[in-house]
């Protein structure tokens, strides 16, 4: 079970209490609890994936840990960004291999 997700009340709960909702017990909450659709590792490459995908780092660090705690090891995580550099861009593959090495 994945620990219950407070980061949106924690940094944004009074200037935007209802997307720190949406985010912690809608997302977090229900969306990623639902384990018997795909698994955790699974969500986690996917997630990671669209983040590199749309250049998105400044939530990728966060990811690729929660990634790592779901499983995802360093050969599939250095499989998955040479992957996606021929479909998102070599910069993006290049930003993403700078955050996950010191990751993993």
């Amino acid at each position: 079970m994945m620990a219950k997700q407070t980061a949106g009340k924690d940094n944004l709960g009074s200037f935007a209490p209802k997307f720190a909702e949406l985010n912690d017990d809608v997302l977090f909450g229900e969306v990623w609890s639902r384990t018997d659709k795909l698994s955790k590792h699974d969500r986690s490459m996917i997630t990671i994936s669209a983040l590199i995908s749309g250049g998105n780092f400044a939530q990728l660090e966060a990811h690729l840990k929660m990634g790592k705690q779901n499983g995802i090891t360093k050969e599939e995580i250095s499989e998955m960004i040479t992957h996606l550099s021929f479909y998102v861009g070599w910069p993006k593959a290049w930003s993403a291999f700078n955050i996950a090495k010191n990751i993993y």
